[in-house]
């Protein structure tokens, strides 16, 4: 009797069943971080974590931007949407009853809102898209603002035009506003969208979760298109957290 013919294995389950792999992915998860942040919370040297995200890297799960604060460090992003599909295709391909459908997340009326702050450098452009699409992706029940370290006196036009444009939202009345408008507020996320701020962004009562997404400041309609998908892109898998949240005394 012949044997099956055995199916091989999907390429991404061997690239995340790595136990120093699986916990690097699991600090990416939560925040955008430097090899050195890394390095502090695996508590393992630099050159093996380098040579596992080079790895990651080349399968497409995690990519490396300049900082924007210091050139000479990199934020590493892992992009959950590509891993997802491909923990969903590898079920599917064992059996299709395994097929993952994700159902989006909601947040009840009536529930213990969370509060989030999205903060950048002039709160013109990155945060208050965060701002406006976290408030449109959730009807209202997240308590969300913006603010900036060096707010700018108005919105940048690609700010407005990309929001009412792509998503039918217009913000054209707000203003910038500076995060010292903010002291005394208290956050459960506090989420930084720009290298130079999260250098900066002031400590809040309650001890908010700190969360980092490091992304370049939009120059030009089409970089604001991209921006702005990326940012929702972001909202969506941070909806998650938000609906779980246990409540705070």
């Amino acid at each position: 009797m012949s044997l099956p013919v055995q199916a091989a294995l999907p390429p991404l389950l061997g690239l995340v069943a790595h136990a120093v792999r699986w916990r690097l992915l699991s600090e990416l998860a939560r925040s955008d971080l430097r090899v050195r942040e890394l390095v502090a919370l695996l508590d393992q040297p630099q050159n093996l974590l380098s040579y596992h995200l080079r790895l990651l890297r080349s399968g497409g799960l995690v990519t490396a931007r300049r900082s924007s604060f210091d050139g000479r460090d990199s934020y590493y992003h892992l992009d959950l949407e590509r891993l997802g599909d491909g923990l969903a295709a590898a079920g599917t391909a064992l059996h299709p009853a395994l097929s993952l459908v994700s159902n989006p997340p909601t947040i009840a009326d009536g529930s213990a809102a969370a509060s989030v702050l999205f903060a950048c450098t002039g709160n013109s452009a990155r945060s208050p898209i965060a701002e406006t699409l976290l408030r449109h992706r959730t009807g209202g029940h997240v308590e969300v603002t913006s603010a900036g370290s060096h707010p700018r006196p108005r919105l940048q036009p690609g700010t407005v035009r990309v929001l009412r444009e792509q998503y039918g939202i217009d913000i054209a009345d707000q203003r910038p506003r500076h995060l010292d408008t903010l002291a005394g507020r208290r956050f459960d996320y506090v989420i930084s969208l720009c290298d130079k701020v999260r250098e900066v962004c002031p400590d809040f009562d309650a001890q908010p979760r700190q969360i980092h997404w490091s992304i370049p400041e939009p120059v030009g309609y089409s970089a604001f298109v991209r921006t702005a998908a990326e940012i929702d892109t972001r909202i969506r898998y941070l909806l998650p957290q938000l609906a779980q949240r246990e409540v705070r005394p």
